[in-house]
């Protein structure tokens, strides 16, 4: 591609850095503007965040939730995809320098590039666990839980088996749930060498509940509804270690505990890449990007800073979806109003609510202009939702049937896998001494 900061060009240059809610917000609501636009992601494709839990769990394909971003100019030819890492910014030359050479001069500069997992200095956190913030992070939990299941039926289990999911915020609960009901309804008939009361599903959280932002009420449910299912709450526990083969946690004053697990998925906490510090940007909580009413960064002309990334020292916004496209939407109508000579309001953030699942049939809610909601009914408007919200119908209808097989047809446990390592057998002869009940359970 050629070097476009010595393209002539005879509209403003929008660039946008990053294809997620926000990014394509600011394209879709430019489409008529008189402007180029270049979207830029390290990814040639955009993913949907809220449901990647789905197909760390086996329930949905990664496609499913992720959407070709080229695919943008089907209905818009003011903008080009270009696939790519932001590796530093001049905003004196106005220009984007990218790996690989290729450097982008801009009128307008978009930053909407999202976040990535916090492991707060925790020793272990970011060698030895998995976090769920990228689609390959979803399918290294899917394939690391086969495997380890895997091994458990062909070696036995000389010892219990445990998955860790740290986080009680909404990705952990509804992480939590998904790997109860897969253990409690799919385990018994897909592993029948495996007794299911000796694997363990462990969440760990800091606070005392969980889903902090939601209302007390609602925290209780979603507890009930953990334990309903049998997840092992270790609420008022921190993490003080991250090992090989486990966690180290500890509750408030008590000692120390070792818990021995396979698998340790990390859903606490969010932070601005590090490249992020290259860009000669103010930072601020978390790493965030600081921005103003406008969502315009700090000191900069023309420069905006939209969804996770970004922060109002002032007025900080919960990073969130809605947040990332309403800002989106703003930064879109503040330009054109720019280039027309005009002005427009601050931006103000409209909170539509937020709601979250524990699995099938139960689900909390806080919408706006409605009543708190659990139970079956916050389940149905979060799968409606989650479903409409996704990009294209193909998206749609594919998550449809497969959330369709999973939460109405019990009796399918044909769950979607991938590869798994071969097994080495520790004992040639452990499945000829295996008796193994109808059930699953060992005699």
């Amino acid at each position: 591609m050629a070097d476009n900061s010595t393209e002539e060009r005879t509209r403003p240059h929008v660039v946008v850095v990053g294809g997620g809610f926000g990014g394509l917000n600011v394209v879709r609501n430019l489409r008529k503007a008189d402007v180029d636009i270049t979207l830029i992601d390290r990814h040639a494709y955009n993913t949907f965040n809220p449901l990647l839990y789905q197909v760390a769990t086996a329930s949905l394909n990664p496609g499913d939730v992720t959407w070709f971003l080229r695919a943008v100019r089907a209905k818009q030819d003011n903008v080009i995809f270009l696939k790519g890492t932001v590796t530093s910014m001049d905003h004196e030359q106005r220009l984007v320098h990218l790996d690989g050479g290729l450097e982008l001069q801009y009128d307008y500069l978009v930053i909407a590039c999202g976040v990535t997992a916090n492991f707060f200095g925790i020793p272990g956190a970011a060698e030895h666990s998995l976090p769920l913030y990228k689609r390959s992070q979803a399918l290294a939990v899917r394939d690391r839980m086969f495997a380890y299941l895997e091994n458990a039926a062909v070696n036995g289990q000389d010892e219990d088996l445990r998955l860790v999911v740290v986080g009680g915020g909404a990705t952990g609960v509804e992480t939590a749930g998904a790997l109860a009901e897969l253990r409690n309804n799919d385990l018994p008939v897909a592993y029948p060498e495996i007794d299911p009361s000796r694997v363990h599903i462990t969440l760990v959280e800091m606070q005392d509940f969980v889903l902090a932002p939601f209302a007390p009420k609602l925290r209780d449910y979603a507890k009930r509804s953990l334990e309903k299912r049998n997840v092992d709450l270790r609420l008022g526990t921190s993490v003080k270690e991250v090992r090989a083969d486990g966690v180290l946690v500890q509750r408030k004053d008590e000692e120390p505990e070792f818990l021995k697990s396979g698998i340790v998925v990390w859903a606490s906490g969010i932070t601005a890449h590090d490249v992020v510090k290259n860009w000669n940007v103010p930072q601020g909580r978390g790493q965030r990007i600081e921005m103003d009413e406008h969502l315009r960064v700090h000191g900069l002309k023309n420069v905006f800073a939209i969804g996770d990334v970004s922060i109002n020292p002032d007025d900080a916004l919960p990073q969130l979806a809605q947040p990332a496209m309403q800002g989106g939407k703003h930064v879109a109508k503040y330009i054109k109003a720019d280039l027309a000579g005009e002005t427009v309001k601050p931006f103000k953030y409209f909170d539509k609510g937020t709601m979250a699942t524990i699995g099938k049939a139960s689900a909390v809610a806080e919408i706006r202009f409605m009543p708190k909601m659990k139970g079956f009914l916050a389940w149905l408007i979060w799968v409606g939702l989650h479903i409409f919200m996704l990009l294209g119908n193909r998206n749609r209808f594919a998550t449809l049937t497969n959330l369709g097989a999973k939460y109405l047809l019990w009796g399918s446990h044909n769950v979607i896998i991938g590869e798994t390592p071969p097994i080495e057998a520790k004992d040639p002869h452990v499945l000829e001494r295996a008796k193994v009940s109808p059930r699953g359970r060992r005699r």
